[in-house]
């Protein structure tokens, strides 16, 4: 149907205009010649405005839902550009008769969607999430990306409410899942633990009802109850279930020892921290259920190098830097501050910035923090930004992470072991760089 200069079209229409040119773009400052841009909107922009300018870079067609008040074949007129860009999204999807991994969790869930990555595509042409794109619009734009070629898809699925992951099931029709954990985080949006179980609890939600299976990490008494159901289930954990490994070594790097029949193996990974464990082992499970050889298994994790402020190692000088500033909550913080108590060292220097999304809780779960720190010695401990800033404790604080650097670059350590973890808001890295 034309109306005025605008075509309305149905989703199988547009599907076709996708696959003869198969690359969307939803920001003019990346797009290239050729791109569909969809011109979302949210609370501080509106892409509708730069339709014109989308045009004049090139691209094959733009997506509105707003008339954006001139004339041009190109354009398309859909009632609502987010939900169009998900249901061609969705039509993709169906596309595919392969196994589709949905990954979700309160901490390592970019880490154990990149190492079940690393593993599967050792073996098979595997798409996955770009970086942390595991949101309402980095989801679909991760399933339009998938080729032809494809043999495993892996979906990293983020969420801070209720009926979020259940809305993302639609259009991904996961046929595998993980959850990692259920911990402390995004309190504002899921109100309790019991909350944030729910929640993420809506993939296996899905996998009972359509026939899914689940790799569930069995040391976990709460992922037992909450995937009992589901059709297919594949087990890992330090003991009892099909996939079992334990804590070989933690300094400096985590090593894995799995148990197999009577034969031992050894994992040497990359990753700082033992609470990497399940995410090591979540990723030999689903290359054993998928039938990767073990030597593959291994060498793909422990080639596995991390990137983007997570569980990385930096030598500076006489100095190491543990920088985990990619995500903050009161479980991750809890277990990298142990992790890093029971490192090699006596110079340990703490730089933590505060933590977000925690609603009522928020000054409580800082303040248990900062009796948590209590407990061990420690050289430096320094607390940045947030509600630190309204709780008593002994330690230095600073508003912001770049004061936080200041102080550093004229107060420099030798001989010394960081830790720096914070929010992302909080920009914990820029200390890092001076460091």
């Amino acid at each position: 149907m034309i109306v005025i200069n605008f075509t309305i079209m149905q989703i199988d229409k547009l599907y076709q205009l996708f696959l003869q040119y198969p690359s969307v773009q939803t920001d003019t400052r990346k797009l290239k010649k050729d791109d569909i841009f969809f011109a979302l909107k949210g609370p501080n922009f509106n892409g509708n405005l730069f339709a014109k300018q989308a045009l004049e870079k090139g691209a094959a067609y733009i997506i509105v839902d707003e008339p954006p008040g001139f004339k041009d074949k190109r354009i398309i007129l859909a009632d609502d550009v987010l939900t169009t860009l998900q249901q061609l999204a969705g039509y993709h999807r169906g596309q595919f008769a392969i196994p589709f991994l949905a990954i979700t969790g309160s901490n390592g869930k970019t880490t154990t969607k990149e190492l079940v990555h690393a593993v599967l595509s050792s073996t098979y042409k595997t798409y996955t999430t770009r970086g942390n794109l595991n949101n309402h619009i980095g989801i679909p734009l991760t399933i339009l990306d998938i080729k032809p070629d494809a043999e495993m898809g892996i979906i990293e699925m983020g969420a801070n409410h209720l009926k979020e992951i259940e809305g993302y099931c639609k259009y991904t029709e996961p046929t595998h899942g993980i959850i990692t954990n259920c911990g402390k985080a995004h309190l504002e949006g899921f109100g309790s633990i019991e909350g944030v179980r729910k929640a993420k609890g809506e993939l296996y939600d899905y996998l009972k009802l359509h026939d899914g299976t689940a790799f569930v990490m069995w040391d976990y008494d709460y992922l037992r109850e909450m995937s009992k159901g589901i059709p297919h289930i594949f087990t890992y954990g330090t003991s009892g279930s099909e996939v079992v490994g334990d804590i070989y070594a933690t300094d400096p790097f985590l090593e894995v020892v799995l148990m197999k029949k009577n034969a031992k193996a050894i994992i040497r990974s990359a990753l700082v921290g033992d609470y990497n464990l399940p995410n090591i082992l979540a990723a030999v499970a689903a290359g054993r259920y998928f039938n990767v050889k073990e030597d593959k298994i291994k060498a793909a994790i422990e080639a596995y190098h991390p990137s983007n402020s997570r569980s990385q190692l930096i030598h500076k000088g006489n100095n190491k830097i543990i920088l985990d500033a990619y995500n903050a909550n009161p479980s991750s913080m809890k277990a990298a501050i142990e992790n890093f108590a029971g490192t090699a060292g006596s110079n340990k220097i703490l730089v933590l910035g505060a933590m977000m999304e925690l609603g009522k809780e928020s000054i409580k779960e800082h303040e248990d923090l900062t009796e948590l720190l209590k407990h061990y010695l420690w050289k430096e401990v320094i607390l940045v930004g947030g509600d630190f800033a309204f709780i008593t404790h002994p330690f230095r604080f600073f508003n912001t992470a770049q004061e936080a650097r200041e102080w550093l670059l004229q107060h420099p350590a030798e001989n010394s072991v960081y830790l720096v973890k914070g929010s992302r808001s909080m920009q914990m890295e820029i200390i890092a760089d001076a460091l």
